[in-house]
Formats: C-alpha cells, sequence, structure tokens
C-alpha cells in the first residue's frame, strides 16, 4: 500500500515538473515617432493599430507611445492595455484603445527631438514586466535619431529576446542626394538590436500587415 502511494505521489512530481509554464500571451509595445514633418504620417500608424486591436487576444497587452525628446519615461505612454477574458469585455477596451488614439493624432504636436533609444529601452522594460511568451516593439519611424544635448543614448542596447519591427521607414530628403544614408541607418540599429539578443525585421508595405502577426 505505502509502495502504490509512493508510485502516485512521484507520478504527481514529476507530471508536475513537466507541466507547460510558458506563457503563449503576446505583448506589443508600438513606438511612434511625433517629429518635424514624421507627425503627418500617424493615420497610416492608425491603420497598423487597427490591425492589432483586430488580432490580439484576451490576455494579450498593447502599448503605444510616442517617441519624444526623452522618450525613458512612462510620460510618453499614450495608451495601455491588457485585453480581458471576456470578449464583450475586450472589444470595449479595445474601441477605448482606438478612441483615446484618435484623440492623440488630432491633438499631438511635433517633438523637437526623437529619442528613440530611451523609448526601446522603456519597451523593454515595460514587455519584461508583462510575461508575456512573444515581446514585439514596432517602431513607426524613420530611424533617424535628434537628441537633446546632454542626453547619453550611446550604449548597447539589452533586447531581452524582443522581436523588433520597423515600420514605414521613410527616406528623407537627403537620402535622396546620397541612399547609402539610408541604408546606414537601417543597419545602424539592426545591429544594435541583434548585437543586444533581439531579432530585427524592416516592414514597409504597410498594405502587407499579416507580416506582424507571424512575428
Amino acid at each position: 500500500m505505502k509502495r502504490a502511494t509512493l508510485t502516485v505521489l512521484l507520478a504527481v512530481l514529476l507530471l508536475g515538473g513537466c507541466a507547460d509554464t510558458t506563457s503563449h500571451s503576446t505583448a506589443v509595445y508600438m513606438l511612434l515617432d511625433t517629429s518635424g514633418t514624421y507627425r503627418n504620417e500617424l493615420q497610416r500608424a492608425q491603420k497598423i493599430i487597427d490591425f492589432l486591436l483586430a488580432t490580439l487576444q484576451p490576455g494579450d497587452s498593447l502599448v503605444v507611445a510616442r517617441i519624444d525628446s526623452g522618450s525613458f519615461s512612462e510620460k510618453d505612454i499614450v495608451c495601455k492595455m491588457t485585453f480581458d477574458g471576456r470578449p464583450s469585455v475586450a472589444n470595449q477596451q479595445k474601441r477605448q484603445f482606438r478612441e483615446t488614439i484618435d484623440e492623440f493624432v488630432i491633438s499631438v504636436e511635433s517633438s523637437p527631438y526623437t529619442d528613440i533609444t530611451g523609448g526601446v529601452i522603456q519597451a523593454v522594460e515595460f514587455l519584461e514586466e508583462t510575461g508575456a511568451g512573444k515581446r514585439r516593439i514596432l517602431i513607426f519611424s524613420d530611424l533617424k535619431e535628434d537628441l537633446p544635448a546632454g542626453h547619453v543614448r550611446d550604449f548597447p542596447l539589452e533586447m531581452g529576446g524582443c522581436s523588433v519591427i520597423a515600420l514605414n521607414v521613410t527616406k528623407l530628403r537627403s537620402d535622396n542626394v546620397d541612399p547609402r544614408e539610408y541604408f546606414a541607418r537601417v543597419t545602424y540599429w539592426e545591429t544594435r538590436v541583434a548585437s543586444g539578443g533581439g531579432s530585427w525585421q524592416v516592414v514597409n508595405d504597410l498594405d502587407n500587415l499579416a507580416t506582424l502577426a507571424a512575428n
């Protein structure tokens, strides 16, 4: 009898030890460049946010934040939400999220600087706190970083296994004169992300957003 009880106990312990504890939820942190004329691109960003709201599932998280003069701060978060497991509540949350984004796009003023690095660091910290199995950072920007005097951002990034997707990487006027500037910006960020343990992708075809769901 004791041997049978011990066998059952051992089986329970082994099964418990082999349980899949990996989170299958997804957390997305989207950074919006609001500097200069790039602010005029935000209506295209709304299309991406609509896609995310339509595809993210209950338990998933979505954050949208602006890239500002000093983006290593929660003050630049426009809206953040973890969607409820009840479909009716989740749908209501998504409608509220979309309304908040609409109000932001209408009222936002252009930022004089672009602290992309600060935004990425803030994104990584938030995504780690969610405990989500899939962590994605979307950067809606031309990838031209412009920092206020005294801001230090020239250091390695710790990406924590995040998947980074650069969206709508428009070409600057100077890129038309020397296309190497465009490719240099993309390569610079790809190198920083990859060396920090993250993955990198550029998606400029916003008519094919299925790519976002596949990563």
